[in-house]
């Protein structure tokens, strides 16, 4: 595949510096640093987020009709 890409300046350090090194054409020294990329993002040891939760118990009022519910939290002027 043939794209156009706008390459950041030390992103462009790493692939002259890998493409000198190791003799490599600079598409093959882009895929080899997109693939470090993707290892390395896959082998993430981080634990997937978890969300804790806890029982607040029962509400001590009905919350079946909002108006009422807000009048009593709110006031009788809570519009």
């Amino acid at each position: 595949m043939r794209t156009t890409v706008t390459i950041d300046d030390d992103v462009r350090k790493a692939l002259e510096a890998l493409r000198r090194e190791r003799g490599l054409s600079t598409s093959a020294a882009l895929n080899e640093l997109a693939r470090r990329g993707l290892a390395a993002s896959l082998s993430d040891t981080a634990e997937p987020f978890r969300q804790r939760t806890s029982s607040m118990g029962r509400p001590r009022f009905a919350v079946e009709n909002i108006g009422e519910t807000l009048e009593l939290l709110e006031g009788p002027d809570y519009r």
